[in-house]
């Protein structure tokens, strides 16, 4: 009896390497029709990435699928393969605030896969100044948090620099509290960006109310600074603790679970339209009573779904305001097409920052 079941493990086993054979073979072979589409793509001058066509590829995987294999790892899996195979098309290198392990650098990986080239950035200006001036062809960049609500450099950045929006991502933020010991008793200090120092206040002060903080451009460089120094701890990511080989003291410190993090997607171009799309506007109001109510109508009469609006000071000019908004569907759709006309001749500034596919949510997956 242990004789023949030990022959049928060994018979399935048999079985699994004959398939990830299979599976190998079909990467690879995968793998050169992409560089096939490139380069007839390279001969029509045609751009290389076709959101729509991912998520019509991701669609039917889902509905052939009848849910046996689970949902999100299916996605997940394809994630990489169909980024991997782009990507051999033409070679990404991603910007991104630094240094490694960051959740900026989670987001990238998460976003483009590991095929792409990471460089780290040492602040979120600099991620747009490399994608500006064309040293890397994206930048991923932190735009708001469930809980904390918008990152201002990210948006005033905007207001600086010329590129475009290509892509969000959603990452789900999970804070762990680590230092070289491991032991919660050698931390005399904790560090991390301001975000996540935010994100976990109620904890750090019934947890570790005598414990001054020290926010720091990065998760990362805190966690390189507990590297260094084993009376620092750091808020990290989970990357972070292999990366900079640190010890975890506890894990999950956030004040509020559901915590999530937007990235938003830098480069030179927006995509074409993928079918679930999201824009982005800035715009500045005329100086006259109702002006805001008056782009509000706009929106509404052209039936246009407003995701998000929020207002930026202009600096060097007192009181004076541009505002940043988001609306369900692309700039090629008729009804935002109208809508971006009659703002533009309706603002005194007005600049359309993107077009790209909204994320999807964890039902979605």
């Amino acid at each position: 009896m242990e004789t023949e079941r030990k022959n049928k493990i060994i018979s399935v086993r048999d079985q699994i390497d004959s398939i990830d054979d299979q599976i190998l073979l079909m990467l690879k072979e995968r793998l050169n029709c992409a560089k096939e589409i490139g380069r007839l793509k390279n001969v029509e001058k045609r751009a290389k990435w076709d959101p729509l066509r991912e998520r019509q590829i991701y669609d039917r995987l889902l509905k052939d699928n009848n849910d046996i294999f689970p949902k999100g790892a299916l996605k997940s899996i394809f994630h990489e393969i169909i980024t991997t195979c782009r990507l051999s098309q033409k070679k990404a290198v991603v910007a991104f605030l630094g240094p490694d392990a960051t959740f900026s650098h989670l987001a990238g990986v998460k976003y483009f896969g590991h095929s792409a080239e990471y460089k780290s950035s040492e602040s979120i200006d600099d991620v747009f100044a490399e994608v500006e001036k064309g040293r890397t062809r994206y930048g991923i960049v932190p735009v708001e948090n469930s809980i904390e609500g918008a990152v201002f450099s990210t948006l005033d950045c905007f207001m600086k620099y010329k590129v475009q929006i290509c892509g969000e991502v959603r990452l789900e933020i999970s804070h762990n509290l680590v230092c070289k010991s491991g032991n919660i008793g050698d931390i005399q200090t904790v560090a991390s960006h301001s975000q996540p120092l935010a994100q976990c206040r109620e904890w750090l002060r019934r947890h570790l109310p005598s414990v001054p903080t020290l926010p720091v451009f990065s998760t990362g460089s805190a966690a390189q600074m507990a590297a260094n120094n084993p009376n620092i701890g750091a808020i990290a990511s989970s990357l972070a603790i292999k990366t900079y080989e640190l010890q975890v003291v506890v894990k999950g410190i956030e004040d509020y679970r559901g915590n999530t993090t937007r990235f938003l997607v830098i480069g030179k171009k927006s995509p074409s339209p993928s079918g679930r799309d999201r824009t982005s506007l800035l715009i500045g109001l005329m100086d006259r009573p109702g002006a805001l109510n008056e782009v509000l109508n706009v929106l509404a009469e052209e039936n246009i779904n407003l995701a998000k609006i929020e207002s930026r000071p202009i600096k060097g000019k007192q009181w004076k305001y541009l505002f940043f908004l988001d609306m369900m569907g692309h700039i090629k759709d008729d009804k935002i097409q109208r809508g971006c006309e009659r703002l533009s001749s309706l603002c005194s500034y007005f600049e359309w920052l993107g077009s790209y596919p909204k994320s999807d949510s964890p039902a979605d997956l």
